[in-house]
């Protein structure tokens, strides 16, 4: 009876819709995998016999962890669990141990699920499906990289259409189980089966070709468009399925109609593929991912509206965890990528988006302080954390202050630190910018400062054509727009000068780790929000986007979070973002850059998101566990 509420739990706000469809799953199928006990087997692989980032599951390239070892002279297989829920459409049940992992995949949701044993090593959770896949007849080769997978293609028989008050429910009747996994847009879904569909369904859902209006005259002719126009809104309203097939595999293309979300899922007795549009598609999971990180997502209400969230909470107390900010490339400050390749590159089991950048540039525009070294300075007195090795932190508004100052005591200002906001004055490039700068307005003028000491000064022409060395001994310093006679004649070459730097607030210079974005959110446990003290435009303000937030609470707790849009409507706005941070817990927290930069990443892939949605970003924060 536990067992039973735990799932009742989980699947709430799925249940009651689904119960006429799991009103047939009553006895068990011979075609159903189920074990009476979790299989015992060594956890950790001792031999590891190949590990590669590609599945070939029939002929077919997909992006997976996966990992080979021998126990007992048997071959062992482990694939990563979200890629296995993502790729494969097992899903991932909620559970207080890393090491057990229930699942659902063609079985009956009230009965007791399938545990499959689960291991860390690098930056994956591994999930052993070596007699899962034995059971299914799936066969396992590696080859280099790629771990291909066989397995017999199920027969789509039939599909079923069902309109309900909520929404809509499409049903795939097949022969047997099957993989099968969903990428997704705002507008349309697009679930692939490893099944052959019958050459009928392919007739009866291929779209009509489009037929051109004739043209009328008459007065009649506003009326007739006018009706067709009612009779369009209606069908837009309705979902359409298109079908594909070819010998191996079937696409299914639904488009999903304002306002629902899409929801798939598989049950027994027979074995069916549900696919779901309703408003609320949101499935909650509480799962202990590794010793202090659990992964969590539900639905949270504010008022009368509710928004789905999907959330890390890490104890950064816990030895197996460590925070660092990271980039698109480790070289540079120049490039962008996305979130799942920036977080592979540096090798971290979880990740989400970070702070501003410019996306026609790919420069960063705010504070990303790593081990001590600026990457990229504060802007305009943005909201930031900052963390130190000793698990403290600090939520804030950051300023950095420095100024350039030469042997006869005069004093420059140096407005920005390897950054690439752009403003009138100098700016100041390190060699944790990259090994080159490349002027970013026309006709800069460029200083070379090494050991302490001007020696060069070079002009910086049209702004992108040129790139001018930073010396690993000293910086470059840049004035843009200003009249740069009187400064020159005070830095001649030979003068020598130093930097004098400041934090303000001065604690944040205690931090080895900061990463700005903004605006701060909370502090203290209330709502400190004021974007035009952080100078962000009216616009942004008050726009309602999908959004990235970090927090932490009372007890020290950090909550990484991405926030989409409301059940029938977009997401959340910033005061709502400070809510929805106070509602999990946060009694600090910051806004991070949000909209189709938003990505919580997690073993090897995004959590919240098709990362096809997702746009590419320059820096992230990075969480990091000791590789095995």
């Amino acid at each position: 009876m536990g067992e039973i509420l735990q799932r009742l739990v989980v699947q709430s706000t799925l249940e009651l819709d689904r119960a006429l469809v799991e009103a047939e799953a009553v006895n068990p199928s011979p075609q159903t995998p189920t074990f009476a006990q979790t299989p015992t087997f060594a956890q950790t692989p001792t031999q590891v016999l190949g590990t590669g980032t590609k599945l070939s599951l029939n002929g077919r390239i997909l992006p997976l962890a996966w990992k080979q070892w021998q126990v007992g002279g048997v071959i062992r297989t482990g694939i990563s669990d979200v890629g296995v829920q993502q790729l494969f459409g097992l899903e991932l049940l909620s559970t207080r141990n890393w090491t057990r992992q229930p699942i659902q995949w063609f079985s009956n949701p009230l009965s007791t699920p399938l545990v499959l044993v689960a291991h860390h090593r690098d930056a994956y959770r591994y999930l052993d499906i070596t007699e899962f896949a034995q059971q299914m007849g799936w066969q396992f080769q590696a080859q280099g990289d790629t771990l291909a997978l066989t397995s017999a293609p199920a027969r789509l028989d039939s599909i079923r259409e069902e309109a309900h008050l909520w929404g809509f429910r499409i049903i795939l009747d097949l022969d047997r189980p099957t993989p099968w996994h969903v990428s997704r847009s705002p507008s349309e879904g697009v679930i692939i089966l490893d099944a052959i569909a019958n050459p009928s369904l392919i007739e009866q859902f291929t779209p009509l070709e489009p037929v051109e209006d004739e043209e009328d005259e008459g007065d009649g002719e506003d009326e007739e468009v006018e009706g067709d126009e009612k009779d369009n809104e209606a069908l837009d309203n309705q979902p359409t399925i298109q079908v594909e097939t070819n010998q191996t595999k079937t696409t299914i293309g639904v488009s999903i109609p304002d306002g629902l979300q899409l929801h798939v899922f598989s049950l027994p007795n027979p074995n069916r593929l549900v696919i779901e549009l309703r408003p609320d598609a949101m499935v909650e999971k509480d799962i202990l991912w590794a010793p202090g990180i659990w992964w969590r997502q539900r639905t949270v209400t504010l008022g009368d509206t509710r928004f789905p969230v999907v959330w890390l909470e890490v104890d950064p107390k816990n030895p197996q965890v460590n925070l660092k900010p990271i980039w698109s490339n480790p070289t540079t400050q120049v490039g962008t990528a996305p979130l799942i390749k920036t977080a592979q590159l540096w090798n971290a089991a979880a990740a989400i988006n970070g702070g501003f950048f410019n996306r026609n540039n790919q420069l960063p525009l705010g504070a990303i302080r790593r081990d001590g070294y600026w990457y990229s300075g504060p802007i305009l007195n943005r909201g930031a954390i900052a963390w130190t090795d000793q698990h403290q932190f600090k939520f804030g508004r950051l300023s950095l202050q420095e100024t350039l100052i030469t042997a006869n005591g005069e004093r420059f200002p140096i407005l920005f630190l390897n950054s690439g906001y752009v403003q009138a004055g100098i700016s100041r490039y390190t060699p944790a910018w990259g090994v080159t700068y490349t002027p970013l307005t026309d006709n800069e003028v460029i200083w070379v400062v090494q050991n302490n000491q001007i020696t060069a000064q070079l002009p910086g022409g049209v702004a992108g054509e040129e790139s001018f060395v930073i010396p690993v001994n000293g910086y470059l310093l840049t004035n843009r727009g200003h009249d740069p006679s009187a400064i020159a004649k005070s830095l001649t070459i030979g003068t020598t000068v130093q930097i004098e730097q400041k934090t303000l607030p001065i604690e944040f210079n205690n931090y080895p780790h900061i990463l700005g974005a903004g605006p701060l959110l909370l502090q203290n446990r209330q709502i400190v929000l004021d974007a035009k003290a952080e100078n962000f435009s009216n616009a942004f303000a008050q726009q309602s986007a999908i959004r990235s937030a970090i927090g932490i609470t009372a007890n020290g707790t950090l909550i990484i979070a991405a926030m989409h849009n409301r059940v029938g409507g977009r997401g959340p706005n910033l005061t709502e973002t400070a809510q929805l941070m106070q509602q999990l817990g946060a009694v600090d927290a910051l806004n991070l850059d949000g909209g189709s930069s938003t990505g919580l990443y997690l073993g090897g892939h995004l959590l919240d998101r098709s990362p096809h949605t997702a746009a590419r970003v320059h820096n992230g924060l990075g969480l990091f566990r000791p590789y095995k």
